[in-house]
């Protein structure tokens, strides 16, 4: 069983910069794609980035095209997401998640099946 953990969320001021880590353990990430998604309060969950396998192939919400930045470290079974020149309307959790495929990746939720428990970012000043 894959097991994720969120961590890097915190309070930030507008402009600034966070990096968020998703460590797995239980079983190797190689041939698991990654998402990250964020659910605001009083919003559904929404997708934000994802990266194959491989890391080959990224993906980003529009919103966040050019400030996101989604790698991974299959050595160290682990994937960030770099976040930078961050705005209020970032203000969320984030939560990353997982699923076996040699494919690409996805944007829908229900395509995953592991899911990490979600670390808070606030962007404020």
């Amino acid at each position: 069983q894959l097991q994720l953990v969120e961590s890097g969320g915190g309070l930030v001021q507008p402009g600034g910069s966070l990096r968020l880590s998703c460590q797995a353990s239980g079983l190797r990430l190689d041939y698991f794609a990654i998402g990250w998604f964020r659910q605001a309060p009083g919003k559904e969950r929404a997708w934000v980035s994802c990266v194959s396998s491989s890391g080959g192939y990224t993906n980003y919400v529009d919103s966040v095209k050019g400030r996101f930045t989604i790698s991974r470290d299959n050595a160290k079974n682990t994937v960030y997401l770099q976040m930078n020149s961050l705005k209020p309307e970032d203000t969320a959790v984030y939560y990353c998640a997982a699923v076996i495929t040699l494919g690409s990746c996805y944007r829908e939720g229900n395509d995953y099946d592991y899911w990490g428990q979600g670390t808070q970012v606030t962007v404020s000043s």
